[in-house]
């Protein structure tokens, strides 16, 4: 059976708050014979490992990730307003296979000035990457493959879990696809409203 390489939370230049600790709770309580996991503990990122581009593996450069009221969250104040492609990603320390993830996410906030105009409300799930150990000092992205999170912008339609693909390709259908990203049917959710992901 194939592992699961790494679950990777991917951050762009956004505010990304995900609130795992209640929804997970709630989740394991209700459904305890689908054996749910509980991966944040909502205290702090034990079990996780940051890898920002730029930067060594675990070094959590200007406290980008942080847990705050029990929320995991990602936030750029530290940055003194520029982003610089600081692309950061935060990797789980187990792997999985035959599994289904869930979490709540919301973002808030203003793009922060120097971030690129197609990471704003932009975020996402790696379901299956390599690891943080494999990345090299200044690769943007892992390998992988992603729910990608989108935030609506307030004018048109912006669906969000898509499938995008970093460095690799799918095969859906017996077809290969060499997009790098697969729109959904979802709507789009404006404002700074939650949405639980159920993948």
């Amino acid at each position: 059976m194939k592992k699961l390489c790494s679950l990777v939370v991917f951050i762009a230049s956004v505010f990304l708050f995900t609130n795992c600790k209640t929804n997970t709770k709630t989740a394991v309580s209700s459904s305890k014979s689908e054996n749910w996991i509980q991966l944040f503990n909502g205290e702090n990122l034990e079990g996780w490992t940051p890898k920002i581009r730029g930067y060594k593996v675990g070094e959590n450069y200007n406290n980008t990730f942080r847990v705050e009221n029990g929320i995991l969250k990602v936030n750029y104040d530290e940055y003194k307003g520029k982003f610089n492609e600081s692309y950061g990603h935060l990797f789980y320390n187990k792997e999985f296979s035959n599994y289904t993830f869930k979490m709540e996410y919301r973002f808030i906030g203003d793009q922060i000035a120097d971030g690129a105009g197609w990471a704003t409300r932009n975020s996402g799930v790696m379901v299956h990457g390599q690891t943080a150990e494999s990345m090299e000092l200044d690769q943007d992205f892992p390998i992988s493959i992603e729910v990608q999170l989108l935030g609506g912008l307030g004018n048109g339609d912006r669906p969000t879990g898509n499938l995008c693909t970093p460095g690799t390709h799918v095969i859906m259908d017996n077809k290969l696809f060499k997009n790098h990203c697969i729109s959904s049917n979802s709507q789009t959710y404006d404002g700074d409203n939650g949405l639980l992901l159920k993948y």
